[in-house]
């Protein structure tokens, strides 16, 4: 059986994977930097705005 990789993923693992606050995740979301949307009473953020972000941060750090 193969596993589908998740396409969106909720605060709690954002904030694991990219080694921040809950605080800093919810500021990145207020601000736009990272894209989300609510289901139900949940944020959800995309994986490709994940990737997105991460591309962003490289090309400013370079």
């Amino acid at each position: 059986m193969t596993t589908i990789p998740p396409l969106v993923l909720e605060v709690p693992e954002v904030m694991e994977a990219l080694r921040m606050s809950r605080s800093k995740v919810y500021d990145l979301i207020r601000s736009g930097t990272l894209a989300s949307f609510k289901e139900g009473g949940s944020r959800r953020i995309p994986v490709t705005a994940l990737h997105d972000y991460i591309r962003i941060k490289m090309r400013e750090a370079a």
